[in-house]
Parts: C-alpha cells; structure tokens; sequence
C-alpha cells in the first residue's frame, strides 16, 4: 500500500494491538475502517466512552474535497477539519479508511482528554444517560456498551467529587469510620 501524501510504499505497524499501515518517511497512519476507534480505546480506557465520531455532530466538522487518493481503493478521499481542534481527517467515503497526518492521532488524544476533564457534572450526567441508552440501541456489543457506562459513571463520580469538597470529606470520614468499626 501507497502513502496517500508522499506516495512511499507503508509498513505494518501496530498502535495499542491495532493493526495499521505507517508510512516511514512521513509518519503518516493509515487506519482501516473501525481501528482508529479501537486504538483510541486502546490508548486511554478512559476514552472509550467518547466517540470520535466524524459525521455524528454536523456543527463540530467541515468537510471539503481532498487532492489525494485513498490507499486502499484509489478514490478521492474527503478532508475533514473537525471542530476547534483543526485536526484535518483525510476520509475515504469508499472504504471508511481514514488517512491521519504524523502527530494528529496524539492531537485526537489530547482533545478528546482535555474534553474529558473538562466536562462539568451536569454534561457527565447527560453523558451517563445517553450511555444508558446505548446499552439498548448502540453500535457495539452489550459488553462493550456496558463498559463505557461503567466508565462515564465512574467520570461522574470523579466530577462530583471534585467539584464538592466537602462531600469528599465526609464520605471518607463515614468510610474511615466505617472501617474502624469493622
């Protein structure tokens, strides 16, 4: 396989046990369709639970036409500038393959962790219900789905907690006392 942006032959190479194609000269990854997202939840279990999703959130991507061709199939891939953070996602529309630029899989990273701490408890709330809701209806397997509820439970929690020091405080008293008793 051809890299899309220096034409130098790619490389197997792995990102937390995913699979994908690196080109040596320019850095550039090449992600099947579905890998950058399992490399991502790879990455930062953290993470799972946030969906870096291209066509879910219209308002958060522009889009425009891309002079290089997908690897893969040879078409014209798509490139998406999604949200503030300005990382331009080169997407083949034929294969869903997607065409990451050297440091842009670590920008994805980073925006979607400082999303994550970012977050106030009211935005971890809605996010628990809407993954209870993916319990039912989502994508992925009941497990997987239940894991990110899980996780963003956990966020919730974490949030609560930090927002509300005094509330920290007396739960590890009744923990603490709790544990003396027994």
């Amino acid at each position: 396989m051809q890299c899309p942006k220096c034409s130098n032959e790619m490389r197997r190479s792995t990102i937390k046990q995913v699979e994908v194609e690196e080109c040596a000269a320019c850095n550039g990854i090449w992600f099947d369709d579905d890998e950058l997202r399992r490399a991502k939840d790879q990455t930062d279990p953290d993470l799972r639970w946030m969906d870096f999703e291209l066509w879910k959130r219209k308002d958060r991507f522009q889009a425009s036409e891309k002079q290089a061709k997908c690897p893969k199939c040879s078409v014209y891939m798509a490139a998406i500038t999604y949200g503030e953070t300005e990382i331009e996602i080169d997407h083949c529309v034929e294969c869903k393959g997607i065409w990451l630029d050297g440091d842009e899989f670590r920008k994805i990273i980073e925006s979607l962790t400082e999303e994550l701490v970012t977050k106030s408890a009211k935005e971890y709330f809605e996010a628990t219900l809407a993954e209870a809701l993916e319990i039912l209806t989502g994508p992925e397997s009941l497990l997987s789905e239940w894991r990110d509820l899980l996780t963003v439970m956990t966020m919730l929690e974490y949030r609560i907690l930090s927002e509300n020091p005094k509330l920290h405080d007396r739960l590890t008293s009744i923990q603490e006392q709790i544990h003396r008793t027994f």
